[in-house]
């Protein structure tokens, strides 16, 4: 019974974390589509691995051992699935993924010796605990999503505030924002690296519709502190400050995904900046205003860029 209880308790753990994890990711990588059907689609996606592993301990509660077999199963197959997906296979990067896999496998065995008692408890807490992390967590995203401005201009905008005034380029090769429904971007899932983020920049025509054939220098990527300054909410700037040596930003309101800066219904959630901490990384800022380390080869599908210029009275 204690061992059944223990494998109770390390599955309710387990689904709860990765029900955490699921509403965090949703609501921050995902939910940029315009249809609510899709929208929720992918938060079912996201969690996923919250739901087969509530199924796999509701499974083992009514039959132990064909369940804890599954979960042993799935812990196999979980491992195998994440080494495959990994571009560069290396001791490290087993080791790196032990502590995700390896209390599943334990789960298992636990599972097929354990039985808890009474089991109609352990099914509560399997199932609801989960739950109630997902849907307690879901409450400020969801709140916040639904209370976003968003005034479909993707036009070159002048944005002004907490001292910083910049023209930012048009929706472009100076603000590149893929169709979530382009199944070619789908499928490669790639954005722009630092430096082709800088090259596109530089030949970025003067009106941020094309690039020329030849470098302009009239755009270039704004520093991090420019776009922690810039950051807006409702309308509003939002206060943002950045501590360079600290290396973080703060905020009297939090940022969001809302125009004039960003595109609600774009996958884009990280923008490059010019900054950089070392030669080989530069700074990223995400729409909430965070601020990451990242290396200049990273082309995650979610990392693009948006070019600015300084303002001048004669030529916005």
């Amino acid at each position: 019974m204690i061992l059944g209880w223990i494998a109770v308790g390390i599955s309710t753990l387990i689904s709860s974390l990765w029900a955490f994890w699921g509403i965090y990711e949703t609501f921050h990588e995902g939910w940029y589509f315009r249809s609510l059907s899709q929208n929720l689609g992918l938060s079912l996606a996201y969690l996923a691995l919250m739901l087969v592993l509530v199924a796999l301990s509701v499974i083992a509660l009514r039959w132990h051992r064909a369940g804890g077999g599954l979960y042993q199963l799935f812990g196999v197959g979980f491992c195998v699935w994440i080494l495959m997906t990994r571009r560069v296979l290396s001791p490290g990067v087993v080791l790196g993924w032990l502590p995700e896999f390896l209390p599943v496998l334990v789960l298992g065995g636990l599972f097929w010796v354990g039985r808890p008692k009474p089991v109609s408890l352990a099914y509560e807490v399997c199932v609801v605990l989960p739950l109630l992390v997902a849907i307690g967590f879901a409450v400020e995203p969801v709140t916040r999503i639904a209370g976003r401005i968003d005034d479909g201009n993707r036009a070159l905008r002048i944005v002004q505030g907490n001292g910083v005034k910049l023209v930012w380029a048009p929706e472009g090769p100076g603000w590149p924002n893929p169709d979530p429904h382009d199944r070619t971007w789908v499928k490669q899932w790639r954005g722009p690296t630092w430096e082709e983020a800088q090259k596109a920049c530089r030949y970025l025509t003067a009106d941020g519709t094309a690039l020329a054939n030849t470098p302009q220098d009239i755009w270039r990527l704004p520093t991090v502190e420019e776009v922690v300054r810039s950051m807006t909410r409702h309308g509003t700037n939002c206060g943002g400050l950045w501590n360079p040596i600290s290396a973080e930003a703060s905020y009297t309101t939090k940022p969001d995904k809302e125009s004039p800066l960003w595109n609600p219904y774009s996958p884009i959630i990280y923008w490059w900046t010019s900054s950089q901490p070392t030669s080989s990384q530069a700074y990223s800022v995400d729409f909430n205003g965070r601020v990451y380390n990242r290396n200049k080869e990273s082309n995650l599908g979610s990392q693009g860029f948006r070019a600015v210029r300084t303002f001048r009275e004669s030529s916005p």
